[in-house]
């Protein structure tokens, strides 16, 4: 793989992560356990979608075969997207979404706060301008696993069993293949692994103050950096391809 080529797969994995994860959160738009933070998760959804358009219109500048970030978002099917496992998890009760939510935002804000030195200019632009939202969706979740987990017995039980479920996925944020290596080395992409003890002490910090320890002995999943998903993400593609699929070409 070239280096143009192996730039495009790079930024569609993080855009990519982005959009899912937006997409989930929109889906409950309206279910909040109460309006203030029915808004707050639908402008994080929002958040997250805008920054996965920003990397969308310079990957499809970077493929350079007249494609528009619609093309990248409406046509591809579910092999070429590159999303982690843990960000396309379905939705159930709000504490899974927001442990969920707090696992992608504590590795995405310090991987945002790394992409800000890389060596490609417009990456580091637009993870510039990411961080300050990151930093809000991280106190965010955050704040909300403290209060759940130091909270009712109910609030505390559900919270540690969506970290039981959801623990199984993290591993696969720090995977990095050959390719991702290499712009690694060119100062480009984010060595993941340098940022993995930063994001373990955050992670053991804010679940020591609500009360919850890490899971152990959990059996890791991977496969989404590569295209093979859970059936999970298969179901969001289709909802949200439905329109531009059945209409091609449509211009709002």
């Amino acid at each position: 793989m070239n280096s143009q080529a192996s730039l495009f797969q790079y930024i569609l994995k993080i855009a990519d992560n982005q959009l899912i994860l937006g997409h989930r959160l929109s889906e409950q738009c309206s279910k909040g356990p109460f309006l203030e933070e029915d808004i707050a998760c639908s402008n994080i959804a929002l958040d997250l979608i805008g920054a996965a358009n920003s990397l969308y219109i310079y990957a499809a500048a970077i493929e350079g075969e007249n494609k528009t970030e619609d093309d990248l978002v409406f046509l591809r099917s579910e092999r070429a997207f590159k999303n982690v496992l843990l960000v396309e998890q379905p939705n159930t009760d709000f504490a899974y979404i927001m442990c969920r939510q707090f696992l992608f935002d504590t590795y995405d804000y310090f991987f945002q706060q790394a992409l800000q030195k890389s060596n490609d200019q417009t990456l580091a632009a637009i993870a510039a301008k990411t961080i300050k939202e990151s930093t809000y969706h991280l106190r965010h979740s955050g704040n909300w696993i403290i209060r759940l987990g130091d909270g009712t017995p109910e609030s505390n039980l559900r919270l540690k069993n969506a970290f039981t479920n959801l623990w199984c996925y993290v591993d696969e944020l720090f995977e990095q293949d050959a390719a991702e290596l290499d712009l690694v080395a060119q100062g480009i992409a984010v060595d993941t692994q340098s940022i993995k003890t930063q994001f373990t002490s955050h992670i053991a910090e804010i679940m020591q103050t609500a009360g919850m320890e890490i899971p152990s002995g959990i059996f890791m999943q991977s496969g989404g950096k590569k295209g093979v998903h859970t059936e999970h993400l298969g179901f969001l593609l289709a909802e949200m391809q439905s329109v531009h699929r059945s209409f091609p070409g449509v211009k709002w």
